[in-house]
């Protein structure tokens, strides 16, 4: 068994507790099962095509309320509803839908007396974080929903976890500042507990995240990012003062509160992402596992450094700079080092200075790093998300480049060793910035979307009209998706390039990146090309992320001419003078 669920694909919220007994989706057949202390999981659904996600236990009424996404039609696009299972139905049942008719729901939440269910719900061509609604409806003695009504939100604000108080008042997280930032609904009327430049929520990529808990009826242990950086604190409900509680940690998120402690998931730049327990007596934290138990002496270490730079029209980016680091090797007197930017995926989403084996590969190597939260970045607030809106492939390439030439402004990096690499969305600003832009003098494409309008077709459901809102309608404006796709222009392309792509890929196919190789041996550019069998959209074979690395590494040493310290397996190379 194993505890995943495929609703909007990327899944998330796939269990519930109570009692004792966990109920759970199972990837392989996406059906719910049952299980109590060591005995054999039961299903409590039949064996349909049916996913569920982002439950809530009634247990009064002996049911889980949850997102049921219907694919039974093949040639239909699915069906999002709210649905509640029978915990006593044996596995003969599908569930029983108590709201419809929208294109998505999410976050259904049950008030203490059960009296009242609140959920989120929201339309194509939106998506969560641009623009939602809570609603909350009546339910009768036997669950039955007499009448609901939108409390909040709409197509221009976004509404994140909607949770009910100790004592029965509904508490979210909205954007309607610019800021996500918490409000609670009392007498009917809307109230801000802790107005701040801050951001309390999260893109809902996927289902069961959660950024705040409540401690009492007068206390809330939330998380918040500001300026790109996590902070933990405590809310007093009543009179609104955020109390900051001291931890080490610079990314919090996937935060639980109850029995006297908070549950998080943390990361910070010298250790890597861990779930943590903290005692809210005593302030103290104990990682109770890690993502990986490397010990790593701190002098081999570089640590993130948040700079803010100017970009186009007037604004400023963000992004976290990353020095060489090696206690066992330095640069020549007055050498500058290359650099190498990052692109983060999403790209609504965003990078953080927890501690990446990733980068570090690269700074105990030699080489800066720039991991840029460009335009469009979650964590800076509803109008810097926004600046990507019919930009895609415009303002993330901007703040990339104006990343490196700050950087190279201030003499830390070698303008003549700029290169940059991005996996999915970061892949294709990646090749966008290397066929567009002649900043950059080598590129690293990992996975990266080179035809947007391929990516318009077809994708599933859930972004299926996502790139509406960063490119434009498709296809109405399908000549802009042609303006905007580096493969039918690599004609401009003359920056040597590596592609790493895994043949199993159904979100970004291999021809994609098959194409854009040819076309650039044909035209005598230097390029590479490294195919990964069983690979889908995303490495998780630890053998080929260390290939793709040294790869790309072998990749940029021959571009550059530059003598590698480690012995890495060549990677061949087409064109290379």
């Amino acid at each position: 068994f194993n505890s995943r669920t495929r609703v909007h694909e990327y899944g998330g919220g796939d269990y519930a507790v109570l009692d004792g007994t966990i109920y759970f989706s199972n990837f392989a057949d996406q059906r719910l099962y049952s299980q109590t202390n060591t005995q054999e999981p039961q299903p409590i659904t039949p064996p349909v095509e049916m996913r569920y996600a982002d439950a809530v236990i009634d247990g009064r009424r002996r049911r889980l309320i949850c997102v049921r996404e219907d694919h039974t039609e093949a040639e239909r696009e699915a069906i999002n509803t709210l649905a509640s299972i029978n915990l006593d139905g044996g596995g003969v049942a599908a569930g029983v839908v108590i709201v419809s008719g929208n294109d998505f729901y999410s976050s259904p939440r049950l008030s203490p007396d059960g009296s009242r269910l609140a959920w989120l719900t929201w339309n194509h061509p939106n998506m969560p974080w641009d623009g939602t609604e809570l609603w909350v409806g009546e339910l009768d003695e036997d669950g039955t929903m007499s009448r609901s009504e939108r409390v909040a939100g709409g197509i221009d604000e976004s509404i994140f976890q909607p949770e009910w108080s100790p004592d029965g008042l509904l508490y979210f997280v909205s954007d309607r500042s610019g800021w996500w930032n918490l409000y609670r609904l009392r007498d009917n009327n809307i109230e801000a507990l802790c107005p701040a430049e801050a951001e309390f929520g999260q893109p809902q990529w996927v289902f069961g995240l959660s950024s705040y808990g409540f401690e009492s009826a007068f206390g809330i242990i939330c998380t918040y990012i500001e300026r790109g950086s996590s902070r933990l604190a405590r809310l007093n409900t009543q009179t609104g003062k955020l109390d900051i509680i001291e931890t080490p940690y610079a990314d919090i998120t996937y935060l639980r509160v109850g029995a006297g402690r908070a549950v998080f998931r943390g990361g910070s730049p010298t250790t890597p992402a861990s779930i943590v327990q903290l005692d809210l007596a005593t302030r103290e934290t104990e990682a109770l596992r890690r993502s990986n138990d490397l010990k790593i002496d701190s002098a081999y270490l570089s640590i993130a450094q948040a700079v803010e730079f100017p970009t186009e029209n007037g604004l400023a980016a963000h992004a976290f700079f990353y020095p060489p680091q090696n206690k066992d090797f330095s640069a020549p007197e007055g050498e500058r080092p290359p650099l190498l930017v990052k692109s983060h995926g999403g790209p609504t989403s965003a990078c953080s200075s927890t501690l990446s084996l990733n980068i570090q590969y690269w700074t105990s190597r030699g080489i800066a790093v720039l991991d840029v939260n460009y335009g469009g970045s979650t964590g800076y607030g509803r109008a810097y998300r926004q600046r990507l809106k019919d930009q895609w492939g415009i303002v993330d390439v901007d703040d990339c480049v104006n990343g490196a030439k700050y950087l190279t402004g201030r003499g830390l990096v070698d303008s003549e060793r700029l290169m940059i690499d991005g996996g999915s969305a970061g892949g294709y600003t990646t090749l966008c910035a290397v066929t567009f832009r002649d900043a950059f003098k080598a590129g690293a494409s990992h996975f990266g979307v080179s035809d947007a309008e391929a990516l318009a077709k077809e994708t599933h459901k859930f972004e299926s009209r996502y790139l509406d809102g960063l490119i434009g309608p498709y296809p109405e404006r399908a000549d802009i998706y042609r303006e905007r796709s580096p493969i039918h222009f690599t004609d401009q392309l003359s920056c040597p390039v590596i592609f790493f792509q895994g043949l199993e890929d159904k979100v970004v196919p291999p021809n994609q990146a098959e194409m854009m190789f040819e076309a650039l041996r044909a035209k005598g550019v230097a390029v590479a090309y490294v195919a990964f069998e069983g690979e889908q959209h995303g490495f998780r074979r630890a053998e080929n992320i260390k290939r793709a690395l040294d790869g790309e590494l072998y990749f940029y040493s021959r571009v550059f001419g530059f003598e590698l310290a480690d012995r890495v397996e060549p990677v061949e190379i087409e064109n290379l003078k």
